[in-house]
């Protein structure tokens, strides 16, 4: 039977998901631990399939790969799993159908993009979110590639506000390449009163493209939240399993001092530069 796992990782240091030659990716760190301890010998024959090709940058709560393992079946558990890895984290482990495709079962994804506070309007946000609600063409708010169809179906979008900063989470079951990111930014000129939600309107409808594009928000604030299926449940094991996420959980805390450390250091200098 086909496996799947649940992966999650730090995309501010991979040149993205998807492997490509002599460039370190998500994919390819974990084919070649994979493929080490002799769980796959060949992603195209073991059908070794990602949830999202997420850009450079971006990082990832929860996504999915699945894959035949040709032998060594037992080491498939995050214990073994992740003190082979780097930068990527196995959370669980599922068995699925043979058919299973981690992108096509996916029902919804969940994006979630972290934004600063910069004075926001949070009722223009919130205004301007609700429009892309539904079923639109996105072409104005995506980088688009030959072939695709530009209209997709965002299912909720929720404006957050934090101490010091926005979570803007964005629902859906597909979504095309940057489009999350290009809605960010224009939840984000809507916010500094900088785009109305007339002029959103028409670029969902076509009548203000010729002006051109909503440029994306940066990549490093992204992160893909969850993945929902229907009847597939990642074990989370016990044990050996749940010692791992202890693992996992010190070596997150550690990366999130050491960013809020430099946060504070470079808040410091704003404060000085302004006073």
């Amino acid at each position: 039977m086909k496996l799947a796992l649940r992966i999650a990782y730090d995309g501010t240091v991979f040149h993205g998901f998807q492997r490509q030659p002599g460039i370190r990716t998500v994919e390819g760190e974990l084919l070649r631990a994979l493929v080490k301890l002799g769980i796959i010998e060949d992603p195209a024959k073991d059908e070794f399939r990602g949830a999202s090709r997420t850009d450079r940058g971006v990082s990832a709560f929860f996504n999915v790969v699945s894959f035949f393992p040709r032998g060594r079946r037992e080491l498939v558990r995050p214990e073994v799993l992740n003190p082979n890895l780097s930068d990527v984290w196995v959370l669980g482990v599922a068995e699925v159908p043979d058919d299973f495709h981690p992108r096509f079962w996916a029902r919804s994804k969940t994006y979630r993009y972290y934004l600063v506070d910069e004075g926001f309007d949070l009722d223009k946000m919130v205004e301007c979110a609700g429009l892309f609600e539904g079923t639109h063409d996105f072409s104005a708010f995506a980088k688009l590639e030959p072939g695709r169809n530009p209209v997709r179906e965002v299912s909720s979008i929720r404006v957050l506000p934090r101490n010091g900063y926005y979570v803007i989470e964005v629902t859906g079951k597909s979504f095309l390449w940057e489009m999350v990111r290009r809605i960010v930014n224009a939840l984000r000129f809507c916010g500094l009163g900088l785009l109305r939600p007339e002029e959103v309107e028409a670029m969902l409808s076509g009548i203000g493209r010729m002006r051109g594009k909503i440029a994306p928000a940066r990549a490093e604030n992204l992160v893909l939240w969850s993945i929902e299926y229907e009847d597939v449940r990642f074990d989370t094991g016990e044990g050996a399993h749940s010692r791992e996420i202890e693992n996992v959980k010190r070596q997150l805390f550690d990366r999130y001092s050491m960013n809020l450390s430099r946060a504070a250091i470079f808040g410091d200098w704003l404060v000085e530069l302004r006073d």
